[in-house]
């Protein structure tokens, strides 16, 4: 196929994108690894967007960058509030916002599944073409080193796909590198990997390891409703929690002791009230084991978001969010969003406004590169996973998952970090990346696992590299032999 912009994902940010990019004027392909409007975190939670007045943008880029480590760049996140204030009214056709005075509020929750069912409709309409279950495998690269389109596996129909494009935006997501959290198991690292193989750069991969709270007995990670719960040990004491970030150091802390467990006690009769309206999900769980968690204890643990709430990702060096590569463009949580929020998390709220703004900026500013590209041959960038540097081999794909999900999720080697801990780390995960980059390969459907094992690897190797490199503790990045904190 060609396109003037080829869009690859199928979530918040992808969406935005390729709307963008269609009402720029340009024809738009969305190649998706799932069903658009209901891949990743988003289609499986209740989100908020950062929607601020205008007259009130400066003080909350001011009070949200008190926090930030001195990382953040207030002019981007201006942008990011202004562009979210444009575009999310987009939306008010097509979801129930609750209407206050005669006026959508848009400060409150978006349902997930509702919101990217409506997001696929404004794409479908908009005139672009979807390919669902189209998991990209590589970018194709023109003699100048430029990006002009991709390839990868048709899932369902078998045989692969190419689209050749004038430009390409990567919204492929972050990586929670295979935790369980829930909606998170086709985000692998992907976009990252076929990125960086075409001389694209990361920034903030240090800061790459924020947990959520959930049941033990579920994948259901909710962290709102957590704020609110009394938690004890194995024998009833309870565990004393400050506020703000030190709160999961501290819970991580008693995990590794022993069982952490907790009832919401202490949830307001608003809360309790809108959880089932804004998240319908978050119950499901407790009652299909006749649990009320309002009054009964329960057993909970911390799952990983990587770099889904974490802020790492692929460099964004111009405001129009392309990367170091012609004709790359990148929106989202696979780009890396320390100018918006420091070295801290986004949270949702920002990561939602983040989603919408960057993908407005990258669809418009890939069709008017677009325009200006030429034609010329294409060649493949893949390797990991696709062509090997070595005779092929067989290599245990479960088994190099499973070493990168202990190593990026274990709270004492990720969490609680020295020079140590990630020297060995690091050293594990290289050892597999020799064997995997020499010998991995596969084809159709084996080809889109072999390409996940790589490229989930390859991002536990930069998240450690990043963060060996980084001695001191700077917000989410927490050195227990380094200096002391500096944010």
């Amino acid at each position: 196929m060609n396109a003037d912009v080829l869009v690859i994902g199928g979530g918040l940010a992808a969406t935005w994108t390729a709307l963008a990019a269609a009402q720029a004027g340009g024809d738009v392909v969305l190649a998706d690894k799932g069903y658009c409007g209901t891949s990743g975190v988003t289609a499986t939670a209740g989100v908020t967007h950062w929607f601020v007045r205008p007259e009130d943008h400066e003080r909350a880029v001011t009070e949200r960058h008190a926090h930030a480590g001195g990382l953040a760049d207030h002019e981007q996140a201006l942008r990011v509030l202004r562009t979210t204030w444009e575009r999310l009214p987009a939306l008010d056709r097509y979801y129930p916002f609750p209407v206050r005075d005669g006026v959508p509020d848009r400060t409150h929750n978006v349902r997930g599944p509702e919101y990217l069912r409506a997001m696929r409709g404004l794409v479908h309409r908009a005139g672009v073409r979807i390919l669902d279950h189209h998991p990209a495998l590589e970018l194709l690269l023109r003699p100048d080193g430029s990006v002009g389109g991709a390839a990868g596996v048709r899932r369902q129909a078998g045989g692969t796909w190419q689209v050749r494009a004038g430009a390409v935006v990567l919204a492929t997501g972050g990586t929670a590198f295979r935790s369980h959290l829930l909606g998170s198991r086709g985000n692998t690292g992907d976009g990252h990997l076929m990125a960086v193989e075409a001389g694209a750069r990361l920034s903030g991969m240090e800061f790459s390891n924020y947990y959520t709270l959930a049941p033990a007995f579920s994948t259901m990670a909710r962290s709102m409703s957590y704020l609110f719960g009394t938690y004890t040990d194995a024998g009833g004491h309870e565990i004393a929690l400050p506020s703000g970030p030190d709160r999961n150091r501290v819970l991580a802390a008693a995990l590794l002791r022993g069982p952490v467990f907790t009832t919401l006690d202490r949830a307001p009769d608003w809360v309790r009230r809108t959880m089932p309206v804004v998240q319908p999900n978050f119950l499901l769980p407790f009652t299909r084991r006749g649990l009320d968690p309002y009054t009964d204890r329960f057993e909970v643990t911390l799952l990983g978001e990587g770099t889904i709430r974490g802020v790492g990702g692929l460099t964004v060096t111009a405001p129009d969010c392309a990367t170091d590569v012609p004709g790359l463009f990148a929106a989202g949580d696979v780009a890396s969003r320390v100018p918006i929020v420091g070295a801290i998390s986004g949270g949702g709220s920002p990561n939602s406004a983040w989603a919408v703004s960057s993908g407005t900026w990258a669809g418009r500013a890939a069709v008017r590169h677009a325009r200006t590209a030429g034609s010329a041959p294409l060649r493949p960038a893949g390797r990991a996973g696709i062509r090997p540097s070595g005779r092929t081999a067989t290599v245990d794909t479960a088994g190099v998952i499973d070493v990168v999900r202990d190593e990026l999720n274990a709270y004492d080697k990720n969490m609680f970090r020295d020079g140590p801990g990630l020297r060995a780390s690091l050293s594990t995960l290289n050892t597999l990346w020799t064997e995997v980059e020499s010998a991995l390969t596969g084809e159709g459907r084996d080809a889109v696992a072999a390409r996940e094992t790589a490229a989930l690897l390859a991002m536990g190797r930069w998240v450690k590299e990043a963060a060996l490199r980084r001695r001191e503790t700077l917000g989410m990045h927490w050195r227990t032999d380094g200096q002391e904190a500096a944010a």
